[in-house]
């Protein structure tokens, strides 16, 4: 919930009278949000011909200016330096890393932002869970680690790492909806301070990655 939060709250700083790209769009949950932050144009792609068609059905009556392609996240058609913003939850750990990295980089204009939620690869205890429950994930899954994270650095400036899902996951049965919970609030606070302190960020569950090209 809170990771969410922060991903839209980003967003709509940046966003009015941006041109922005729904990195991997699925089925198009975002973009209804996303129109109500007047970016200029949104475009989204996806690998997969259905959940495009998806997409294109569930935006066609919204009044929105937004085109949506079939296209290979790792290989896009689109010309340099075309986006002012580049976006996705959950996508990034089903490709080849650099690989997309490298593609964003170069589809993103100068100053150019990215913005991505991912999962952590470098808790322990859930690693044995992924272990335990293979048929729960795709076979393509490897959520982000560290040499992920030093080629980000290579390739952006302005990064900013935040960290998500430590407390907040671990007492998960003791509140409903996040948002009515000050329980789960409490828990999110203190997750934040946790990770102020290095050691505890390899126990999180997933982060928010922002980044700039310049």
């Amino acid at each position: 919930y809170n990771i969410n939060e922060d991903f839209f709250s980003f967003i709509e700083k940046k966003v009015n009278h941006s041109k922005i790209l729904d990195f991997g769009c699925g089925t198009g949950d975002f973009i209804e949000k996303l129109a109500k932050f007047k970016p200029k144009k949104i475009i989204g792609i996806d690998i997969s011909e259905i959940s495009i068609e998806k997409a294109k059905e569930k935006t066609k009556n919204m009044h929105i200016d937004v085109d949506l392609y079939v296209d290979n996240c790792e290989k896009t058609k689109f010309e340099d330096n075309s986006f002012d913003i580049v976006y996705g939850t959950g996508i990034l750990h089903h490709l080849e890393f650099n690989k997309c990295l490298d593609e964003i980089h170069r589809i993103l204009k100068l100053n150019g932002c990215l913005v991505f939620v991912e999962p952590l690869g470098t808790n322990p205890f859930i690693n044995l869970y992924r272990k335990l429950t293979p048929n729960s994930r795709s076979k393509d899954e490897h959520p982000l680690i560290y040499k992920d994270f030093e080629y980000i650095d290579k390739k952006f400036t302005s990064i900013n790492i935040k960290y998500y899902g430590f407390l907040t996951l671990i007492f998960f049965p003791f509140y409903t909806l996040p948002n009515q919970s000050k329980i789960f609030k409490l828990l999110a606070y203190l997750d934040q301070l946790l990770f102020k302190i290095k050691i505890f960020r390899k126990f999180a569950w997933s982060v928010l990655i922002t980044a700039k090209k310049n």
